[in-house]
């Protein structure tokens, strides 16, 4: 049976850090270096994608050089959400996960939008491939 993908998605640049945002819109108008800032910012989140499939979570990273990072959901051992006050308010929020074979957090993720829906997705297939 072919693997489905349930999840994918980019950090949210606005919802994520709005505060920064802003001051990175005002700094295009006084000194044109908010752009720079921009364009470095949607960069790094153009390259940061977090795919959930009925199978495994995978991360990749990078523009020009790649890195990827997968966790089979059957070796997921935790599942840590975070989300800030504005955080919270837009709905997005740093996933964490480690797994069986490494001490600490193997894939994370800051400003993905609705991350208590990826770590939901994330349990209920650890329990059926489990």
């Amino acid at each position: 049976m072919a693997e489905s993908t349930l999840y994918q998605s980019h950090p949210s640049m606005f919802r994520n850090n709005p505060i920064g945002f802003i001051l990175s819109i005002v700094l295009i108008a006084a000194f044109g270096l908010g752009l720079l800032i921009l364009l470095i910012w949607w960069l790094k989140v153009l390259g940061t994608t977090l795919i959930v499939t009925d199978e495994r979570v995978t991360l990749r990273k990078g523009i020009l050089s790649k890195h990827t990072n997968e966790v089979n959901h059957t070796d997921v051992r935790n599942v840590q959400v975070s989300q800030g006050l504005f955080q919270r308010m837009f709905r997005v929020g740093t996933i964490g996960i480690s797994s069986a074979g490494q001490a600490g957090i193997e894939i994370e993720v800051a400003g993905l939008p609705e991350p208590q829906i990826i770590k939901d997705i994330i349990g209920q297939h650890r329990r059926q491939n489990g």
